[in-house]
């Protein structure tokens, strides 16, 4: 039975309760499309015969009358995200083949919902990267053309989704892991309001930036991952698409598009205002220096407090100075090794970004309320997936641009300001690579989002899945 049967928790869901497949059979053809494209390199764990353990186990369970939202769904796992008896590299070297002790929060919620624990995913190095070109445990490769980029640092959750591997995964999002990825492989994705999922036993960048967040096909899988995840399970409002009203911030996120990103987005605002949404041009003034202000300096100095506190936390036999200096891909030693070498960001910095930061909030804040929409709408990436190997420059329009820069521009400054952001596949391009539409929503506003979401899903064409 083609695996492409059940993209979709739901489907899956419902042929389970149906007996139309049973889990240990759904895992069975996971595994060998799995091992068919282990050159996509989507996991860094994969252990066959633990994931057929847990499908029997749960085929049982059913048997016996159980009912769970998750019973028999194997989802995939970021490896900065803590399952017990397995190893969370954190994608670096000082810590792989080292299982930890407890599983994180999420994965405990997972467990609780009857989910299967299909693998570990790869991912950038230390989450610190928009390629998963990983020195350490290998590049992450995009199902619709392997010699471009996933997009991270979710890198392997984006491709085990999208190449059919699993139904869902998930990511960890600081200034758009979740969403890139999901972006330039054509899937959805969510990065929740920061502090609604919690963080306990998953590897930091900042825990004041961080987020673990579901990547799936549908955002009705969003929807439900997010719910148990969250423990919020109420259904949101229901929105109706007739006067809807959705900012689009011109200057900035829509500026400087990839040809073939313009033409994707221009059809679908084109499907959205036939439906009656209603578009509003929306301001941002002072994001970009209140943006630039709060990032990198919130980030950096919270890596040094937070990813030491971690290791102590879990266990680890090795010190933050030890795993830095191990560090493999050149990219993130260059980010990272200064940082214990006396290029710390001080405290004062720190402060002053935290009332940037603030600014920030306040400027999301006041837009969308005096402008009077209920989210702002503009293109997950403002270019399409690059060549695997380009990761300081990419061609972009016509010119040779910063990589990380360039992949991240739309999705950091709502991460900054903590907010909640989906990512819809919008279309593919000309070039055959898929085009990702964002959504970014007010604080706290997670479930009316997602039901945003489910409705301009319904106005896009269904998204393809790439022939492999």
């Amino acid at each position: 039975m083609p695996a492409h049967l059940f993209h979709n928790i739901s489907s899956l869901q419902a042929a389970l309760q149906r007996r139309a497949i049973s889990s240990t059979e759904f895992v069975e053809i996971l595994i060998a499309r799995t091992t068919e494209h282990a050159e996509l390199g989507a996991y860094v764990s994969f252990d066959a015969d633990a994931l057929r353990q847990q499908a029997r186990h749960a085929d049982a369970r059913r048997a016996a009358g159980e009912a769970a939202p998750l019973l028999g769904v194997p989802i995939a796992v970021k490896d900065n995200i803590d399952v017990a008896g397995v190893a969370t590299s954190n994608g670096t070297t000082a810590l792989l083949g080292k299982p930890v002790r407890r599983d994180a929060d999420v994965i405990k919620h997972l467990r609780d919902a009857g989910a299967l624990i299909a693998g570990k995913t790869n991912m950038h190095e230390l989450a610190l990267g928009i390629t998963t070109r990983n020195a350490v445990t290998g590049t992450a490769r995009n199902p619709w053309a392997p010699d471009r980029i996933s997009g991270g640092s979710s890198g392997g959750s984006g491709v085990a989704v999208a190449a059919g591997m699993v139904p869902a995964a998930l990511g960890t999002d600081t200034g758009g892991s979740v969403r890139v990825p999901s972006a330039l492989c054509g899937i959805a994705g969510l990065r929740p309001s920061v502090g609604r999922v919690s963080g306990r036993g998953i590897a930091p960048i900042s825990t004041t930036r961080d987020t673990a967040g579901p990547m799936a096909h549908t955002v009705q899988d969003l929807m439900t991952l997010d719910g148990i995840l969250t423990g919020d399970i109420a259904l949101p409002t229901p929105v109706s698409i007739q006067g809807l009203r959705l900012g689009l911030p011109r200057a900035r996120f829509w500026e400087s598009l990839d040809a073939g990103v313009t033409q994707v987005m221009d059809e679908a605002l084109e499907r959205l205002t036939r439906a009656g949404i209603v578009l509003v041009d929306v301001d941002l003034p002072g994001l970009d220096a209140c943006n630039d202000a709060a990032g990198f300096p919130i980030a950096l100095h919270e890596f040094v407090r937070d990813l030491g506190r971690y290791l102590e936390e879990s266990g680890h036999a090795v010190t933050l100075a030890e795993l830095v200096a191990q560090v493999g891909s050149p990219d993130v030693a260059g980010i990272v090794q200064p940082l214990l070498a006396g290029g710390a960001v001080p405290e004062s910095a720190y402060r002053e970004a935290l009332a940037a930061r603030t600014r920030l909030q306040a400027i999301y804040a006041n837009s969308i309320k005096r402008h009077d929409v209920h989210a702002l709408l503009f293109p997950t990436t403002p270019l399409t997936a690059r060549v695997v190997g380009d990761d300081d420059t990419v061609e972009f329009n016509g010119q040779h641009a910063p990589a990380f820069p360039s992949f991240i521009r739309n999705t950091d400054p709502g991460s900054n300001a903590g907010i909640p952001g989906v990512t819809l596949p919008a279309g593919l391009a000309p070039d055959g690579l898929p085009v990702g539409l964002a959504l970014d929503g007010p604080a706290h506003s997670d479930r009316h989002l997602l039901a945003i979401a489910a409705e301009i899903e319904r106005l896009l064409p269904p998204p393809p899945h790439p022939v492999l």
